[in-house]
């Protein structure tokens, strides 16, 4: 199941390892994206902090954490088709994995229908 923050990211739980992205909405909003930084993997990272950055034509903007905990992984390979990450390929386009801290964490979080609301 998807947990989404107030800041549009989202996160799918598997273990103690959660996959980050940024929702469908955000991607719609930010349009054609022209560079992102991502990530170093081994990083400790606290919910809240500023991780990444997506800049497109429109606008520069962070990707939060949505837990606290180390960075597994990347996903590098979506830095070689910045034209592959669209609204319809949001959860394709996952941006890192973090091993959680403290799964609790995303109690807080949104689940789908309350993200929706949120956005209408």
């Amino acid at each position: 199941m998807l947990r989404y923050s107030e800041d549009h990211e989202w996160i799918q739980l598997d273990g103690d390892i959660g996959t980050v992205g940024i929702s469908p909405h955000a991607i719609e909003q930010l349009g054609d994206i022209v560079f992102i930084e991502l990530p170093e993997a081994g990083a400790t990272v606290s919910k809240g902090d500023a991780v990444a950055v997506f800049e497109s034509v429109k606008a520069a903007s962070d990707i939060y954490s949505p837990a606290t905990g180390e960075i597994t992984s990347v996903n590098e390979a979506m830095l070689d088709d910045l034209t592959s990450i669209t609204p319809d390929r949001a959860t394709e386009s996952w941006l890192f994995k973090v091993k959680l801290s403290d799964t609790s964490e995303l109690d807080e979080m949104m689940d789908e229908a309350a993200y929706a609301a949120m956005i209408s």
